[in-house]
């Protein structure tokens, strides 16, 4: 079985794989000063949850864009399973092709949102990651990498609403029946929401234009269907793409785990 694990900044998303079938997926608190010891703990009572035993895991795949936590994934994984990760990180095959200004800078998530897109299929795509900050990267049918856009997260929106307007409350992003919104909570709700949805479909024209060939939309991410059920132009929802990409990657570095 293959572990693979997506260290983002608010959350870290874990996923275990028994060939290319996913049979757990869990995802906890990104906390920056975790410990080998408290993350052998939690890998190994999130493993007991799905009745997995420590020595089924043959393989470890991660991408971190959380520098302060790598050292301790990596002693982790060597301490609960007896085996060296692999880490995305410059000098692993990814079969993506970086052409941009510094390869260096471009996150691990990202990389390993592209490797999962073009495992799914070889047209130039717009692959969107509504994290923390919302990603767009752009990539040619021949898997270069071109860059993107980096746009605050809806999640970090509504955070900043609530904490710096007096007046304003916490609300669950979804997205209300009107755009015009009939109350506090609605307003808030449709302009995250409606306005996001407008944002997504404006760049991924502007982008498109810009190529001059078509691109598919992949979007991945905790909000990605709530805000694809308002735009129009994403034309697949993939909350796995990450995991699948960390996959695609160690399967090219290091062989299929069986």
């Amino acid at each position: 079985m293959l572990l693979v694990v997506d260290a983002g900044n608010s959350q870290t998303e874990l996923g275990l794989f028994d060939a290319e079938k996913i049979i757990g997926q869990w995802r906890v608190v990104t906390t920056n000063y975790r410990t080998r010891d408290e993350l052998h703990i939690l890998l190994t009572m999130l493993l007991h949850s799905i009745k997995v035993s420590r020595e089924d895991i043959r393989g470890c795949c991660i991408a971190s864009v959380v520098p302060h936590l790598n050292s301790a994934l990596q002693q982790a994984c060597e301490h609960t399973f007896g085996i060296q990760p692999l880490m995305v990180e410059p000098g692993v095959k990814t079969g993506i092709i970086l052409q941009c200004d510094n390869p260096k800078e471009v996150g691990a998530d990202r990389i390993a949102n592209a490797a999962g897109a073009r495992a799914q299929c070889s047209d130039a795509m717009i692959i969107i990651d509504f994290g923390t900050a919302t990603t767009f990267d752009v990539m040619t049918e021949k898997a270069e990498w071109l860059g993107g856009l980096i746009v605050p997260g809806i999640q970090l929106s509504a955070d900043a609403l609530f904490e710096n307007c007096a007046r304003l409350p916490r609300v669950p992003i979804k997205a209300p029946r009107s755009v015009i919104g009939r109350d506090t909570v609605t307003n808030i709700q449709s302009g995250l929401t409606y306005g996001y949805a407008d944002m997504v479909d404006g760049l991924v024209v502007r982008i498109t234009k810009e190529m001059g060939i078509p691109m598919k939309v992949i979007a991945t991410g905790g909000l990605s269907r709530a805000i694809s059920a308002v735009a129009s132009q994403i034309d697949l929802v993939d909350p796995l793409l990450t995991l699948k990409g960390l996959c695609a990657v160690y399967e090219r570095n290091l062989g299929k785990i069986k």
